[in-house]
């Protein structure tokens, strides 16, 4: 019996180490043809060939930053408002009374069933009605007040977790609510929070369809349009041109090598089911 777990032990793990591999392919060829120039590309494309040619990341670079930059702005700001509005949100629909209070939160996390394509003309006839077209407030507001509806139900779910006799006893301690959503709320929900956070990164980050529908003005486009902008400067100059995709999926990277470890406590506190 032992030797037959250890043999499952190793295709197990075997299994897992070639499929991380096949997976990693895509992304070292990428890297590969972005050090080539327009020779090498042609005659020796699957092969490593040198010299590296470095210089397609400085060409790719002075395009790109701006449209980086930009993403950063998009990405940053969405996100801290939406966690902030989350958890304020969230909190009395955990841990307070009022009226009507299930029946609002109801009626909040419908809105989950709605399919994003549906609500985007509503979108942009409000957008235009409010004269925010072609303005980080029209990529700000719809993503803010998207984003909320599913943080809504994952944080409250997870605040109604947590057990009763803590809040008890802040409250004989004479804290208010907002005291308690601060000092104990909030530091026993990093995990859950740094979870939400990246899953909102990612949903911000890598959106083409509204960006495209509100931004025209290039000083103003998210990296996902302005990727487009970029492939039209370097149509056949292929080192540039998956440089300058190297260098997009890098802040991507950076973002799960850093977080990685409260996403995972968080997919395994238990308020988020895959």
């Amino acid at each position: 019996m032992t030797h037959i777990y250890r043999l499952r032990t190793v295709l197990t793990h075997g299994g897992i180490l070639f499929f991380g591999l096949l997976t990693m392919i895509p992304f070292l060829m990428l890297i590969n043809l972005s050090f080539k120039d327009l020779s090498q590309f042609n005659l020796l494309r699957w092969t490593i060939s040198f010299p590296f040619h470095a210089e397609n990341y400085v060409s790719a670079w002075g395009v790109i930053r701006h449209y980086i930059a930009n993403s950063f702005i998009v990405s940053g700001v969405t996100v801290v408002a939406v966690l902030t509005v989350s958890c304020l949100a969230a909190y009395p629909m955990a841990r307070m009374k009022f009226f009507l209070k299930e029946k609002i939160y109801f009626l909040i996390i419908a809105l989950l069933m709605v399919p994003f394509t549906l609500t985007l003309i509503p979108l942009f006839s409000l957008v235009v009605k409010f004269h925010i077209l072609d303005s980080w407030l029209g990529l700000w507001g719809p993503y803010i007040a998207g984003g909320q509806v599913f943080c809504i139900f994952v944080l409250r779910s997870f605040f109604s977790s947590l057990p009763e006799e803590m809040f008890e006893a802040a409250r004989v301690d004479g804290a208010d609510e907002f005291r308690i959503l601060l000092s104990i709320v909030l530091p026993l929900s990093k995990a859950i929070i740094a979870t939400l956070g990246v899953l909102n990164i990612l949903g911000t980050w890598n959106d083409y369809i509204w960006p495209l529908m509100v931004i025209s003005d290039e000083s103003k486009m998210p990296l996902t349009l302005g990727l487009t902008t970029f492939q039209q400067m370097f149509t056949t100059n292929w080192g540039p041109l998956f440089a300058g995709y190297v260098l997009a999926s890098i802040p991507l990277i950076l973002l799960f090598v850093f977080a990685s470890k409260q996403f995972v406590e968080g997919l395994g506190s238990g308020a988020i089911k895959m």
